[in-house]
């Protein structure tokens, strides 16, 4: 996980490097500062050495010039490195995540997600910065304070180090249990956002079922959820900030009891017994530094953890030397078909065949799998066993891009993004031009609306479309498959959903759209169906009958029994 962690730096190495050279400069700076009280107490002050003095005024001065400068280098770009690997690490997560099978998506909260990209990142950017920088000015500075305290006096060195081995115990016997309070962190943060996420896309919902008690009620118990889990972990921070900050306590102490020793017995003077003071005094700088890169580094490699458990995530897969499926006829072949879903038998042994352009309406009451069998044609989920072809080859032949490019999907509740109806209407074709875009909305009866907006193709949707009614944004969906023009259209439930003036609109709009293409129509108004080439009646035992409408009302069947349910 550090090996990834550290390619991440790779990009901006000179940054990086110049970065630690900023941070060595201010550490050597720091250290010369008390040789040089040293030598100024022992020797210019007393002997009223006037130029010495201004010498060491001016030297002092430029300094902190530097200090200056390499400050503001550190602050700015090194939090410039830290936030461009942040967004590199938010691009291929975001890249991977757009490869994940829905399956994933069906198995995880969205606010986890978000939690992941978001907040768990921006931790682990601090890390990137701040880590190997306080890293290096602490291991400079106590081993810079260490040789050059051994120069003054070695038994008084000795004794105040003998500080550091309790030190690094104490930051090993803690640093485990500082790893599981924050990674538990990590975990319920993404339970809060995954809870708000839900209930603030819901809120229509919760607002018409007067349901905000119950969502207060959920969002109490992650709350207190997290509340818990972090303060266990500022709990176990606490315990080690407090026992760090006693031990750093005792470098003071033992400096001023045993330095005052030392200058009384003659074994060293005033002058030393200053530096020791001042070299103690910034000594404790970096063991503050070391505690605080104890808690970012937990805080980051949590994060980063959890970054990388997303990246080492299974992606859909082309086959094997997969090709570009083209000029697609539209044939479609189940050949027996096995699938299972979250341990569910749904098809056993299915086999069905659509001929190309023909339109075929999958009927019958819910679960019998209607909606499985269109989301695997495009490989939303792949099968356990059999085959699925088009034009007599295997879907699982063609890469899984180009096999989706030509199928266009049309759902009960279709997506629109936070954006404008262009930008919606152009998801599948982004480099239409303008006549193309009205074409299709011409032809999805959905132009006239749009042009009595006062922006045009250009009104914004709002999130998922919530400015727009479900009549308009399903037009809006069906001018999206004008557009992409796919030889395979699957429609889900795609007029179930609206008033009859509506749907009746849509429908028409539906049948043109469905002209010289293979259509597959899943359906509970069978009055929508009448006119499909070839309906299907699915059950949990499979197929029941198929025909067209009038012989399948002649055979009086399961199909003639829904027929009756509609009409009474």
């Amino acid at each position: 996980m550090i090996k990834k962690f550290i390619s991440y730096y790779k990009p901006y190495k000179k940054l990086f490097f110049l970065d630690l050279f900023a941070a060595i400069t201010v550490s050597v700076c720091d250290l010369i500062y008390p040789m040089l009280s040293r030598v100024a107490v022992n020797n210019y002050i007393p002997n009223k050495n006037y130029r010495s003095i201004l010498i060491l005024a001016i030297t002092l001065f430029g300094i902190y010039i530097i200090k200056l400068i390499c400050n503001y280098f550190m602050n700015y770009w090194g939090h410039v490195v830290g936030v461009r690997m942040q967004g590199d690490m938010r691009k291929d997560v975001y890249t991977k995540l757009q490869n994940f099978p829905i399956k994933y998506f069906d198995n995880t909260q969205t606010g986890s997600i978000m939690s992941r990209i978001v907040n768990d990142l921006q931790e682990v950017s601090e890390l990137a910065h701040h880590g190997p920088e306080d890293l290096f000015i602490s291991v400079i500075m106590i081993f810079g304070s260490f040789f050059l305290l051994l120069n003054i006096n070695i038994p008084l060195t000795l004794i105040v180090f003998s500080v550091i081995p309790f030190i690094v115990w104490f930051t090993i016997n803690r640093r485990q249990r500082m790893s599981d309070a924050f990674l538990q962190t990590r975990e319920k943060i993404g339970a809060i956002n995954s809870t708000l996420q839900n209930s603030i896309s819901g809120i229509r919902v919760s607002k018409a079922f007067v349901n905000k008690n119950d969502e207060l009620e959920k969002f109490k118990k992650s709350n207190v959820e997290f509340k818990t889990a972090r303060e266990g972990a500022y709990k176990v921070m606490a315990e080690y900030v407090s026992g760090m900050t006693f031990l750093t306590d005792m470098l003071d102490y033992l400096v001023l009891v045993f330095g005052a020793i030392f200058t009384y017995q003659g074994k060293i003077n005033f002058g030393d017994f200053l530096a020791y003071l001042l070299y103690i005094r910034i000594f404790s700088q970096p063991i503050k530094r070391l505690v605080g890169f104890v808690e970012q580094y937990q805080n980051g490699m949590s994060g980063f953890k959890r970054f990388k458990e997303m990246l080492d995530e299974d992606i859909e897969k082309d086959s094997a030397g997969a090709k570009e499926l083209k000029d697609v006829r539209g044939n479609i072949k189940f050949e027996n078909i096995y699938f299972s879903h979250d341990k569910k038998n749904i098809l056993k042994d299915f086999s069905l065949n659509i001929k190309a352009g023909e339109t075929l309406a999958l009927v019958g009451p819910s679960g019998g799998g209607k909606t499985t069998i269109c989301n695997l044609i495009p490989r939303f989920y792949d099968i356990d066993s059999g085959d699925i072809k088009i034009d007599s080859q295997s879907i699982y032949n063609f890469k899984i891009d180009s096999l989706r490019k030509n199928i266009g999907i049309v759902q009960q509740d279709p997506f629109l993004f936070t954006g404008s109806i262009k930008e919606n209407l152009t998801i599948g074709k982004p480099d239409a031009t303008d006549e193309e875009i009205i074409e299709a909305a011409k032809k999805a009866n959905i132009h006239d609306f749009i042009e009595t907006l006062p922006d045009g193709y250009n009104t914004e949707v709002g999130e998922r479309g919530v400015k727009l009614s479900g009549g308009q944004k399903q037009r809006i969906a069906i001018g999206r498959i004008f557009l992409k023009n796919p030889p395979i259209l699957i429609l889900d439930e795609a007029t179930s959903a609206l008033d009859n003036i509506t749907e009746q609109l849509i429908q028409e709009s539906l049948d043109e759209l469905s002209k010289n293409r293979t259509t597959i129509v899943v359906a509970h108004r069978l009055s929508t169906v009448k006119n499909a080439d070839t309906i299907v009646v699915l059950t949990d035992d499979g197929i029941v009958e198929a025909g067209t409408h009038d012989e399948l009302i002649t055979n009086k069947g399961f199909y003639y029994n829904l027929h009756l349910g509609i009409l009474q």
